[in-house]
């Protein structure tokens, strides 16, 4: 089977092309500045702004499945219409879409969404995603999207980053006690996006843990981890600063877990001290 993520030299794309070639399949993989370094991958260069490179790129590789793990923040291009030319390419090749969404697609006011819940999105991120994904839904109607939160693992995530820095004091800034999401391990979601995209499965999933945490309190406990001093970690009120966004966004992921075999685990056990994490799984790779 030959499988192509669309990101894969990004944090989540990384992990998706490594457990993708651990279990056999033919990989290919697009990057926007530079490839990933993961051997045994055929790495395509890919603007998703230029919809000939990317049916050229589809067409090249002939996938079966195809996840979509490309992020472009608030670049309206790249994370609107670049969704909208990979689910046409996808769906004139006839092949199976995963497209990863995000929490920010909520506002925050109702605390708990499950998979039915209608976006209402404050950002021009959320926005963004939310076109994407009614795009996804409209032209692939056989197609999963997927949203998901705060992806941790392995030290590398922008949020372990950020709280390495912190505590180091080689950069500026607070973790806010009032932003609460439901982080997900990259490894568990990765599993579970494979597990999905090799299935019948459609329609919108939500994959995240079932542990709600504010941005401080994961950062004490990525700093416990680590064998770092949580307590010097900056805490402040995101409700008292201009950024815009849903403050309390939790994705309930019930429903989907009930229906998978990879078990999506909360920050709180997948961040014990005793147990690293990158050692963790039971389902690690897509059959």
């Amino acid at each position: 089977m030959t499988v192509l993520v669309i990101g894969g030299s990004g944090f989540l794309g990384t992990e998706l092309v490594r457990q993708a070639t651990a279990a056999g399949h033919e990989t290919a993989a697009t990057f926007a500045s530079r490839p990933g370094v993961a051997s045994g991958v055929t790495w395509h260069p890919l603007d998703i702004r230029d919809p000939a490179r990317v049916a050229s790129v589809i067409d090249d590789v002939a996938p079966s499945v195809v996840i979509n793990a490309s992020s472009g923040g608030s670049d309206w291009a790249v994370t609107a219409d670049g969704a909208v030319r990979v689910a046409l390419a996808a769906a004139e090749h006839g092949c199976r879409l995963v497209h990863v969404s995000s929490d920010a697609v909520f506002s925050g006011a109702h605390v708990h969404y499950d998979k039915g819940c209608l976006p209402d999105p404050l950002t021009p991120y959320g926005a963004a995603k939310a076109a994407a994904e009614t795009a996804v839904r409209l032209l692939v109607p056989d197609a999963v999207v997927a949203r998901t939160s705060l992806i941790i693992g392995y030290g590398r995530s922008e949020h372990e980053r950020m709280v390495q820095a912190l505590v180091a004091g080689t950069s500026d800034g607070v973790l806010f006690t009032d932003d609460i999401r439901c982080p997900v391990h990259v490894a568990d979601l990765a599993a579970a996006l494979w597990e999905i995209g090799l299935s019948d499965m459609a329609g919108v999933l939500h994959l995240a843990g079932p542990d709600a945490l504010s941005r401080h309190e994961l950062g004490v406990l990525i700093a416990r981890r680590e064998g770092l001093d949580g307590a010097v970690l900056p805490a402040g009120r995101r409700a008292d600063t201009s950024l815009p966004g849903g403050l309390d966004v939790r994705l309930d992921s019930r429903t989907t877990q009930e229906r998978l075999r990879t078990r999506l685990r909360g920050a709180r056990e997948f961040l014990r001290r005793e147990g690293p994490d990158a050692n963790h799984r039971d389902q690690g790779s897509p059959d």
